[in-house]
């Protein structure tokens, strides 16, 4: 059975993400930091009779994703796949030059920083998956560098979350390049405006619509692509 790793999938597109994973035969690992979330998660998903396993995960604590990787090897001995899913919102309309530097580190800390930090430790058990292991960065259009270029774009000002997304990219180019002769492949996902709890429900995307294109990702056979950006219709712009 495959194993796949989603962070914040208490909820949300990661939860649903881990539900359409779990219904095609996956051992979804539900890493959330709320325990209450994470164990609420798994026994929803054991009875739709999917295999399903709380892990506690925080992303910007490297001493929970170290205790994570430790339990799946012992338990699993490989990953399949990683979605890094997790993610968080602090713009709220707020002007670029009215943000604060908290709030700016605080995303990264999460959108960049915790997603490296669960890549690099993952990366050996994603090595060990028998049909090479698939890393999935859920990022958004909103981290298009082409589309925020045009000063008269309709992507939101919202520099701490488009920023994070768009460094999220880099990050996914350059782990794509040092491991474009391995069977590893690793994709940014555009969901989409989904609604979630992260924007108050303000989507116009179904969490069921938003989930497809990271499962898509996250199933490639070994002819699929590696070090790119893809939405629903198909590539997205850098």
């Amino acid at each position: 059975m495959k194993t796949v790793l989603i962070t914040g999938a208490n909820k949300g597109i990661g939860f649903e993400t881990a539900r359409q994973l779990g219904r095609i035969g996956y051992m979804v690992l539900l890493g959330s930091r709320n325990e209450v979330r994470g164990r609420y998660a798994e026994i929803i998903l054991k009875d739709e009779d999917i295999n399903a396993k709380f892990i506690l995960l925080d992303v910007t604590n490297i001493e929970t994703i170290r205790t994570a990787a430790g339990f799946i090897e012992k338990e699993y001995g490989s990953l399949d796949a990683l979605i890094n899913n997790s993610g968080i919102y602090m713009d709220n309309g707020i002007p670029p030059s009215q943000i604060d530097l908290s709030a700016l580190k605080q995303t990264f800390d999460t959108n960049f920083f915790g997603v490296f930090a669960v890549t690099k430790t993952m990366l050996p058990l994603l090595n060990k998956s028998t049909e090479g292991g698939r890393i999935v960065n859920v990022s958004s259009g909103q981290g298009s560098l082409s589309r925020n270029g045009n000063l008269n774009s309709t992507s939101l000002l919202q520099l701490a979350y488009n920023s994070s997304k768009t460094a999220l990219n880099a990050l996914t180019i350059q782990f794509a390049r040092e491991f474009k002769e391995t069977p590893l492949k690793i994709n940014s996902a555009a969901p989409g405006f989904t609604a979630t709890e992260m924007n108050g429900g303000k989507g116009i995307r179904t969490v069921q619509q938003a989930a497809v294109v990271i499962v898509r990702l996250a199933t490639l056979d070994k002819n699929g692509p590696t070090g790119g950006f893809f939405d629903d219709a198909g590539e997205v712009p850098w």
